[in-house]
């Protein structure tokens, strides 16, 4: 008798499939937090997008919807006590509980550390870290408690090193390293992974003031080992594995995506 083999697309589909779960993407609208979305929603999630912008948020929505994938937007502002809250309390409505929570929103106050204020601190630790804390301390223990759950943290070239002004988004992004190693110690056994994705030098909007500077997207390009700079769309394979099934033995990382511009 022949041996039996599953088809390709099958194996594939156990370890990547996303149907039957639901994503919570902060950043959702643009850039990295949008590539994730996206990819994590032609997987086979529904997908919530969060975004400040109401413009932004409403086109990336009818992309996401044009892809196929069944989508809803809340517009909030994630440095405010009260638009945190609202994700909270809103998230789960449209396709029910939440299964994958993407923290990639972000602000990017980049000054030399002795020109910083007290609000360029406060404004970024909202955003950078209490943000993510507080929707990990909501949905995690409720992973926890159905058994399966993922988080995927966006941190920076700044979680593991100094970097060009670092100041506080530096510590911020460091700090995000350290949540995602604290909410995979707490719900690991439990079914819950938690990683932290690190991005090297990406166009974005996030980092437009660094790209206005002359040269200095060219002196990236050339530090890192591919010899050019990330695109969101270099990140839409890593968000399919960490928020799958195959990433089951996957946790408490800090996985970079960066074209070897960490390794130097």
């Amino acid at each position: 008798m022949r041996p039996q083999h599953e088809a390709p697309d099958a194996y594939l589909h156990g370890l990547f499939s996303l149907s039957g779960r639901t994503a919570l993407v902060t950043g959702g609208s643009s850039g990295i937090g949008y590539a994730m979305a996206e990819a994590i929603g032609r997987a086979g999630a529904a997908v919530v997008i969060v975004a400040r912008r109401r413009a932004e948020l409403a086109a990336s929505l009818s992309t996401l919807r044009e892809h196929g994938v069944r989508a809803d937007a809340i517009s909030a502002d994630l440095g405010d006590a009260a638009g945190l809250q609202r994700v909270i309390d809103e998230a789960a409505s449209p396709f029910g509980e939440i299964d994958i929570l993407v923290n990639a929103a972000g602000n990017n106050i980049r000054r030399p550390m002795g020109e910083l204020t007290g609000e360029d601190y406060a404004t970024t630790m909202r955003v950078n870290i209490t943000a993510p804390y507080t929707l990990g301390q909501h949905f995690g223990p409720r992973m926890a408690a159905r058994g399966w759950g993922r988080i995927i943290n966006i941190g920076s070239q700044q979680s593991i090193s100094a970097f060009g002004d670092s100041g506080a988004y530096g510590v911020s992004k460091a700090a995000v390293a350290g949540l995602s190693r604290s909410q995979a110690e707490a719900w690991s056994r439990d079914g819950v992974c938690a990683n932290t994705v690190i991005p090297g030098f990406v166009l974005t909007p996030l980092t437009a003031p660094a790209q206005a500077v002359p040269g200095r997207v060219e002196a990236l390009a050339a530090r890192s080992m591919l010899g050019r700079n990330g695109l969101p769309a270099d990140f839409t394979g890593i968000a399919v594995l960490l928020a799958g099934d195959g990433a089951a033995y996957i946790t408490g990382q800090a996985i970079c995506v960066d074209g070897g511009f960490s390794v130097h």
